[in-house]
């Protein structure tokens, strides 16, 4: 075996297990998130940047906080060297709007892994005009009149 690769992370074997954490992601499950991050990652979507453990941590409990019944559903995953990109569906019930409608987010998450196969960029992209805003009771209905006054 070469010394050099005797310890290098199997990627392909962390996204597989990255994407099991995120399908089964539950509050009490949020607390293991350091067996997948490494302390100073960072993480930014569409509503956060934040940097570190405890702060992407804090993102994923308020998430539990602010919407009823939230879940990912992995769709697909690509590995390429210490990076990663996964497609998933983000399925959730608004606790103040409209309780009763499964809503879905669709979207992608690119990783990148340091050398310990911890995550030290989680950086997701969505469509948060088209995905959330459009189903917001006053927001939605102004957000498709502009969407189809540019498309016009």
């Amino acid at each position: 075996m070469n010394p050099a690769t005797a310890h290098t992370p199997d990627y392909r074997e962390r996204t597989a297990a990255v994407a099991e954490f995120f399908a089964t992601l539950s509050p009490a499950s949020v607390t293991q998130l350091a067996e997948f991050y490494a302390p100073d990652a960072c993480f930014k979507d569409p509503f956060n940047e934040v940097q570190g453990l405890q702060a992407i941590t804090q993102v994923f409990e308020h998430m539990y906080v602010a919407l009823e019944a939230p879940h990912f559903v992995i769709t697909r995953s690509l590995v390429d060297g210490s990076e990663a990109f996964l497609t998933w569906e983000f399925k959730f019930k608004f606790k103040r709007f409209d309780t009763h409608t499964l809503q879905t987010v669709r979207g992608g998450t690119h990783l990148q892994f340091n050398a310990q196969g911890l995550i030290s960029l989680h950086r997701d992209y969505w469509d948060a005009a088209e995905e959330l805003y459009e189903k917001l009771p006053l927001l939605g209905g102004a957000m498709r009149w502009l969407k189809a006054r540019a498309n016009s």
